[in-house]
């Protein structure tokens, strides 16, 4: 009984099976008769509960008893020494964590909190523009290295980071910084829950003939694929527990059932963004263009859609496409997923000649890592642009989904090449978005976390349905080019003219290197047809009586044409050349401004 003193803290069990955070309030050492407003538990519970308080305290002082006159020294002195005991008592609650003041004020917070999470019962309510954030349990790792959660979810839409403080006095506080949005999800939900909320209410808008997208945002390691893919079991993954196959599920069963009569097929594409490049992930990784029809359409020139008839269709496809999905290193993640994947279930109208237009499409995509450049420092050129691209895409994709909340007259989609593919996702009036926020809960990952949850709220606090529900017409939405999309990324999200200059030079790297690829496929497609024009002309000389002005000058004209396609090639690579002179310039500047 020693151990157990008023002001403690401790753990309880609810009369529905959850333990909760307590303060002990009074101790009885007898029947007493009254009325407590708290909640009664018995010493044996207690123990069981807290196994830590059963355990005898260690012996701090000397066998022999003293019983000296009282003086005013003798009572600070036993006002430090029970400060030293309630401070070993804190200390109890995770012995040997060196961040205990901290989890002691978390949980002392908590204490207060009424605890009503979202349940698999609650009503789902209907947005064009949805928000939310999961947060995941402690690892091993984290739970090894007495990692301290610093999230709290008290409800349905509430979110408490409690960022630990030390003042210039080395007093430690909190900082509770609070955020609401759509649903927040905490660590004990299922995929299954999080799909009930977020990608299942978008499913019937592509049968409605509109455009749903889903995005997996967050910190490498934060759980973005364990949601959009499925449960992992060690290294194997279950792709039936994923979004992917979830959403997949649901189509089938509105086809087969609601939508029969509109005779539609579903097709499914798998495709990853990785340095401003688009690669099919179903077609071995082949690297396709991405180009603009006469239609103003954004196409994926040679990318792979396959039909698919059931889910089991679906998840070969998603299982090919995971295992080829690029993959790299970081500080935080050993082997972290360094692209965009972007899924795609897509129904078409069936013809007599086939398959014809698009009646709709749902993206779902999985996010690269928003580590923002943290991970990036001090590494070579390839790592630096991976993560200059990254950024500068998730910027992009914040301010067309700004731009769709708003009904705004410019989606700036050219800003990057995820969404320029996504175009037709953040235009018209029957195009929804659903973002899940992915968050770390440990105090190591606090800063990330943050991060994570400021971009959130700022797409949350514009997605207002308040706006005019006139769609936009395709003339408002490209009269800009690349340069006034990016320019726009620079103007509203606060980059530096330092920083604006590292990623202008890395974003002209990638036009040039894109240029150059072009013109020397060009180059190489009409390589057939060059050959052919060369033995026309050579075979000319060797006939008799053969015309030589028209032979000089069919000469002259291929050959004019060869050089001016060449001198093309030859300026992109030379542009190519001196943009990574510069960019090696500007990076070394950046490196010994950091180290001075």
């Amino acid at each position: 009984m020693e151990r157990i003193n008023v002001g403690m803290h401790v753990d309880i069990r609810r009369s529905d099976g959850r333990v909760h955070n307590a303060v002990i309030s009074e101790v009885r050492k007898g029947t007493q008769s009254g009325e407590t407003k708290g909640k009664e538990i018995d010493l044996k519970t207690l123990l069981t509960i807290n196994p830590t308080l059963a355990a005898p305290p260690p012996s701090t002082s000397s066998s022999m008893n003293f019983a000296p006159s009282i003086t005013n020294d003798e009572n600070h002195s036993a006002a430090s020494q029970e400060a030293r005991r309630q401070k070993e008592q804190l200390k109890s609650i995770d012995p040997g964590n060196p961040n205990w003041q901290f989890l002691t004020m978390i949980r002392d917070y908590q204490s207060q909190i009424d605890f009503r999470p979202l349940k698999m019962s609650d009503q789902v309510t209907d947005h064009r523009i949805c928000v939310c954030v999961r947060k995941r349990p402690l690892n091993r790792k984290e739970i090894m290295k007495k990692e301290i959660e610093v999230i709290t979810i008290p409800n349905r839409d509430h979110l408490i980071v409690h960022q630990p403080q030390v003042k210039v006095d080395l007093t430690k506080y909190l900082e509770n910084q609070k955020f609401r949005f759509d649903y927040t999800f905490d660590e004990n939900t299922s995929n299954e829950m999080v799909y009930k909320f977020t990608a299942q209410p978008l499913v019937k808008t592509i049968f409605e003939q509109g455009f749903a997208t889903c995005f997996a945002y967050g910190q490498t390691g934060s759980g973005k694929t364990h949601t959009m893919g499925g449960d992992f079991t060690g290294k194997m993954q279950d792709c039936t527990k994923g979004i992917y196959a979830l959403t997949a599920n649901d189509v089938f069963k509105l086809l087969h059932k609601d939508y029969k009569r509109h005779s539609l097929q579903v097709c499914c594409s798998f495709f990853e963004i990785y340095g401003g490049k688009v690669f099919d992930l179903i077609g071995n990784k082949t690297m396709l263009r991405v180009l603009e029809d006469g239609k103003k359409e954004v196409q994926v020139v040679g990318l792979q859609e396959v039909p698919v008839h059931d889910e089991d269709d679906v998840l070969e496809l998603i299982k090919k496409g995971t295992v080829m999905r690029t993959a790299g290193t970081t500080s935080a993640n050993a082997n972290s997923s360094r692209s965009h994947a972007v899924f795609q279930i897509i129904l078409r109208k069936k013809t007599e000649k086939g398959l014809g237009r698009i009646w709709g499409k749902f993206s779902l995509i999985d996010l690269a890592g928003n580590e923002r450049g943290v991970d990036t420092v001090n590494t070579d050129r390839q790592t630096r642009m991976e993560g200059s691209e990254i950024n500068k895409s998730l910027l992009a994709l914040k301010e067309c989904i700004r731009a769709m909340g708003r009904n705004s007259a410019h989606v700036p989609f050219r800003a990057s090449k995820l969404t320029l593919v996504l175009r037709d996702s953040f235009i018209g009036s029957n195009a929804r978005t659903c973002m899940i926020a992915m968050i770390s809960p440990g105090m190591c990952c606090c800063e990330h976390t943050l991060n994570t949850l400021r971009y959130a709220d700022r797409v949350k606090e514009l997605g207002a349905e308040d706006g005019s529900n006139t769609p936009m017409e395709d003339e408002e939405l490209m009269l800009s080019n690349i340069d006034e999309d990016y320019d726009i990324l620079q103007s509203r999200n606060g980059l530096n003219d330092e920083r604006y200059r590292l990623q202008r030079t890395l974003q002209n790297i990638s036009l040039a290197e894109e240029k150059s690829c072009n013109e020397l496929t060009t180059l190489y497609e009409d390589m057939e047809r060059t050959k052919a024009e060369m033995a026309s002309l050579l075979k000319r000389p060797s006939k008799v009586d053969y015309d030589i002005d028209a032979f000089a000058t069919d000469l002259q004209n291929f050959a004019r044409d060869q050089r001016d396609r060449y001198m093309r090639l030859y300026d992109n690579a030379e542009c190519l050349v001196s943009e990574l002179g510069r960019e090696s310039e500007i990076s070394k500047k950046q490196t010994n401004h950091k180290r001075h």
